[in-house]
């Protein structure tokens, strides 16, 4: 445990190719988020669906940072 959370909690400079993909990842969101911006009504539900986006963006930009 101890690798893990000295791993999790580091500064990871970005590798060649790295931000190519944390770009591509982000596009891809964004274009989800005005999706639902625009076929969802204003509510609890559409202000979660675009928060757990925002969190999925940064769970996956983390793996790549991570591993």
């Amino acid at each position: 445990m101890y690798k893990q959370i000295e791993n999790n909690f580091m500064y990871h400079a970005p590798k060649e190719g790295q931000p190519e993909k944390y770009t591509a990842i982000r596009e891809k969101a964004k274009e989800l988020a005005y999706l639902i911006d625009s076929q969802c009504p204003n509510s609890r539900e559409k202000s979660l669906a675009v928060t757990n986006l925002e969190q999925s963006v940064m769970w996956a930009n983390a793996s790549i940072a991570r591993n």
